[in-house]
């Protein structure tokens, strides 16, 4: 049961054609072709809009009556009907947008559910299976079981009856005239869905609420029902799908470790049918591809958290990732700065072609890790439409495009290839041994040896549609945290929706929160570490030197000037310090070399630790411990960083071109294309001497704690 706009609901009943199904359109083309097959004219426009919703008595005569009496309507029908079932048995029954979430909701909720059709049965039922909705409708009455058709009540009157529920708790889901008619004079609960023709004014004043589709409903019924929550992580995914695509163009830590379970878990009663995830990694690819699936494993918790349902493309196949944000419901962007300039012409020209085709809002998650992220992708979308369309088209598709500015809450790392190898050699003695008894797959010699990776998966290859021979073997992918919620800038109704994300209207104080208490620690704690010669962070937290830094950043320096800054957000300032702490202190998968890398980035003058600096001392807070960061990441870029670093072998150039570490803190050289934004040797002089004179006190045997 619920309450909908104030009335007691104990049963739904569906019209089908044109309610749940988009059929009316190809009813109409079928209709078309058969009258001219057998009449050798298409039936009129007049006809066909006349018919909706009408019994096949009443369509028959309003037929005759336009085209005279000699007109072959059952003919004409049962051939329309002949025409229709093939059309849908070779692509399938188009369902409308957000259906299956309106039917998962209605049922979990107790209400019994019946269709009410004026189609015949045996073409009924069959669009019912083949859409896979019969399951959550316990009554199916069809119009040839009734005498009277629509627009009289004798349909639905029966359907309610059938439910054992009286008409008034029922909500009667029609889309024409006929239909909206006859639940009016059942005197239920009527509810308008508009489909190709709106009732006349009168009439659809008669429908409790009337919606221009059914994601409006959708919303309203959200309103009435019990708000889920964040889902628990050991929580399943719903085992209903829905009819959307979701794409992720980054499938690195974040796209395949996080926004996977995100999309998978949806709004907690359905998923989407699909997650078409973009990445260079052939081995991901292939991987992912031989076993049909694959887990993320939450350490903390001894929990492995299986995500399937993927389609994996490359991420240099621009048709593939332009087929992606066309047919994609929601994109998850988790690409590094580089990577989202050059792929800003893709981009561009996928919301052409979803534009052109669909004209469909999109909304685009981005999660880069910087504060304006969402702000940066449109930017360098916008440059790109302004090359290929004109600037009104240009800005409709921005318009129709939600850019949601996002804040992590959660720790991801990816497996390296090599431990990605070891893990597929161990699996692969499994497997074969759990296939003893079992025909084996014929293997053909290949001419050119292949990589051990895929000599590995070839064995679990042909098994990757198989329910039981892969079920066991979880291949892990992520090690992550359990922090289950991503922070949204509110930007799209779909936002809203998605049960993992945590919509605010300004999202600004929670990214500076997360970005100087999080992002710039992080990195010292990890630049620190690998100093002293750890390579994951949970080992390095265990050394008191580390342990004392990391203690003091947070609750000496960092925490207290934020609090000084935002005192409103003392509390969550508190919360993120204990989880940041205790999630350092368990990283045993987080490798230093991952969270320390592009210490550039991380050293630029307004961001994350010079803007913590400039934080503290303007609340005249001390900042030694964030200076003594700094001069880590020089220290680790220098002698610690690995080679093929770029950021740190830009770091090696300039300091050894001058031997003079003060150059580096100061370089204003080219950077991603632009000024890189050091120090200022004038204003910011002491700070450049403080930080110059720690470094040059970073030897191995010298480090003590502060």
């Amino acid at each position: 049961m619920i309450y909908f706009q104030g009335k007691r609901i104990l049963s739904a009943i569906f019209d089908m054609d044109g309610t749940m199904f988009d059929t009316e359109r190809l009813r109409f083309k079928t209709l078309k072709q058969a009258a001219v097959e057998l009449h050798g004219t298409p039936l009129s426009e007049e006809t066909l809009i006349g018919s909706l919703g009408l019994s096949a008595k009443k369509a028959e005569a309003l037929a005759k009556a336009n085209h005279g009496e000699d007109f072959p309507y059952a003919q004409v029908r049962k051939r329309a009907d002949e025409l229709e079932l093939a059309y849908v048995r070779d692509h399938g029954v188009p369902i409308k947008d957000g259906l299956l979430e309106v039917l998962e909701r209605l049922r979990k909720y107790g209400l019994t559910m019946a269709v009410a059709t004026s189609s015949r049965r045996a073409i009924a039922e069959e669009y019912l299976i083949n859409a896979n909705v019969l399951k959550y409708f316990d009554v199916t009455v069809c119009g040839d079981e009734v005498t009277q058709g629509k627009p009289h009540p004798e349909i639905f009157l029966t359907a309610a009856s059938a439910l054992n529920c009286l008409a008034p708790h029922c909500l009667m889901l029609e889309d024409s005239e006929n239909g909206l008619l006859s639940a009016i004079r059942a005197e239920g609960q009527p509810i308008l869905i508009e489909d190709i023709k709106a009732p006349a004014p009168e009439v659809k004043a008669g429908a409790l609420k009337a919606y221009q589709n059914m994601h409006e409903f959708l919303a309203d019924l959200n309103d009435c029902m019990p708000d889920l929550g964040t889902p628990e992580l050991t929580e399943s995914f719903p085992q209903a799908f829905n009819q959307f695509s979701v794409g992720i163009h980054g499938f690195g830590a974040m796209g395949g470790g996080y926004l996977t379970q995100i999309f998978s878990h949806w709004d907690g009663y359905t998923r989407p049918c699909e997650i078409i995830a973009a990445t260079r990694s052939r081995m991901l690819r292939d991987t992912i591809q031989a076993f049909g699936r694959y887990s993320v494993r939450y350490g903390a918790t001894s929990f492995d958290q299986t995500i399937d349902n993927l389609t994996m493309i490359d991420l240099d196949d621009a048709e593939a990732v332009i087929r992606m944000y066309d047919v994609a419901e929601i994109i998850g962007l988790s690409l590094p700065e580089t990577a989202i300039r050059n792929q800003a012409h893709v981009i561009a020209k996928g919301l052409i072609r979803r534009y052109e085709r669909r004209g469909r809002e999109l909304t685009i998650l981005t999660v880069l890790n910087k504060v304006g992220g969402a702000d940066f992708v449109r930017r360098h979308v916008k440059t790109q439409l302004a090359q290929l369309m004109s600037p009104e088209i240009a800005q409709k598709i921005l318009d129709n495009t939600h850019f949601a500015e996002t804040v992590v809450s959660r720790i991801v790392s990816k497996l390296s290839n090599d431990a990605l190898v070891r893990q597929l050699r161990i699996k692969s003695k499994i497997f074969q041994n759990s296939l003893n008894e079992q025909p084996q797959p014929r293997k053909a010699s290949p001419k050119v040896p292949a990589p051990e990776y895929e000599r590995l998966i070839a064995r679990f290859r042909p098994f990757a549609q198989s329910s039981n021979a892969l079920s066991q073997l979880h291949l892990i992918l992520f090690n992550s945290e359990s922090d289950m919620p991503l922070y949204a800038e509110r930007s799209s109704n779909l936002l809203e929706r998605l049960r993992q994300i945590k919509t605010v209207e300004d999202i600004s104080q929670t990214q500076v929160m997360k970005n100087l208490l999080w992002n710039g620690p992080h990195a010292i704690i990890a630049w620190y570490a690998s100093v002293l010669g750890y390579k994951v962070l949970g080992q390095g937290m265990g050394d008191a030197r580390v342990s004392a830094l990391a203690e003091r950043l947070i609750h000496q320096e960092v925490g207290p000037a934020l609090v000084a800054e935002y005192p409103q957000m003392a509390e969550a300032v508190a919360d993120f310090s204990k989880t940041f702490l205790e999630r350092c202190n368990t990283s045993f998968k987080d490798p230093c070399a991952r969270v320390g890398r592009d210490p550039l980035r991380k050293l630029q003058r307004n961001e994350r630790i010079f803007r913590s600096i400039d934080l503290a001392r303007k609340h005249g807070i001390d900042s030694s411990a964030l200076e003594f960061g700094s001069a880590l990441a020089l220290h680790y870029a220098v002698y610690c960083a690995d080679s093929k670093d770029p950021e740190s072998q830009l770091i090696r150039s300039v300091y050894h071109a001058s031997g003079n570490i003060e150059n580096v803190l100061t370089y204003s050289g080219p950077y991603n294309g632009k000024a890189y934004p050091g120090l200022d040797p004038v204003a910011d002089a002491a700070l450049v001497k403080s930080i110059s004179k720690q470094f040059d006190e970073l030897l191995p045997q010298r480090l003590q704690v502060l």
